[in-house]
């Protein structure tokens, strides 16, 4: 019985098999990976997870055996034995083997993470009370605003607390170097399904990457208690394939300010 409980608990965490991006009703896992490292981030999860049933089965069944085994009306006279060599060098081997086992994989993942690739574009990310804003440095300079669609003007399929007016468009398969700051409080830029949460940070320039595999509608939330408005800060991600992502930016060149406030004009082509 333990152990159909354990896995029914974990089919329940895992992220639903279906084409839906984002956070669904009754979800208890985390979201569908949609990057390199979330896709380790999960496995990694999912090894933890087995470890932790393992675990918590083995003591479950110690328990049953003891309480079974050395109950009173069998063992009227209680054993006064303190020490058993082979127990205690085992109960202090075996935790040390499983934490190498979670540490091996734990520091591959963290040193993964920490390599950027050559990034091929640079987004800017600027939180504000309470959006955020944009800036394309690569493809334009331009700039926008992206706040939260409100519960009322919602267009059927978008996600409530989570649709903004101005998606941040990006090109699917593509390193990406992402830049964050803020001008008033602390925020946090954080996309679940890419393993991305940086800090932002008035006055300082945080950076991270990430690669989005397929195109697609990404979620994410600022994740820093950031003042009174801080649950309806959201981030929506559509990443396009490169060709339809070129189409958009020349498009986005004549709707979108210039960050230096110059005509908008074609870097790429220059």
């Amino acid at each position: 019985m333990p152990l159909l409980l354990g896995l029914w608990f974990m089919l329940l965490g895992a992220a639903p098999a279906s084409a839906e991006t984002g956070p669904v009703p009754w979800q208890l896992g985390l979201q569908a990976a949609a990057s390199p490292v979330m896709e380790r981030l999960t496995s990694f999860h999912d090894l933890l997870l087995w470890i932790c049933v393992l675990i918590s089965l083995f003591v479950l069944g110690l328990l049953v055996y003891v309480s079974v085994t050395f109950r009173a009306d069998k063992h009227p006279t209680p054993s006064k034995r303190t020490h058993h060599t082979m127990i205690e060098v085992a109960w202090t081997a075996i935790p040390v083997l499983i934490l190498v086992v979670i540490a091996i994989p734990s520091f591959k993942l963290l040193y993964y993470a920490d390599v950027v690739e050559e990034p091929q574009m640079t987004i800017k990310a600027i939180g504000h009370q309470w959006y955020w804003s944009y800036e394309y440095p690569d493809n334009g300079n331009f700039t926008f605003d992206a706040n939260m669609i409100a519960d009322e003007d919602l267009q059927p399929g978008q996600k409530r607390l989570l649709e903004t007016d101005n998606r941040l468009v990006l090109p699917a398969g593509v390193a990406i170097r992402l830049q964050t700051t803020a001008t008033d409080v602390l925020h946090s830029w954080a996309m679940p399904p890419l393993a991305v949460k940086m800090d932002a940070i008035p006055g300082r320039l945080n950076e991270t990457w990430f690669k989005i595999e397929e195109p697609g509608i990404y979620y994410g939330q600022c994740s820093e208690l950031c003042g009174d408005l801080h649950g309806f800060m959201p981030i929506t991600i559509e990443a396009l394939p490169p060709a339809d992502f070129e189409a958009w930016t020349k498009k986005a060149q004549e709707e979108f300010a210039r960050v230096d406030g110059a005509p908008g004009v074609d870097l790429a082509n220059r």
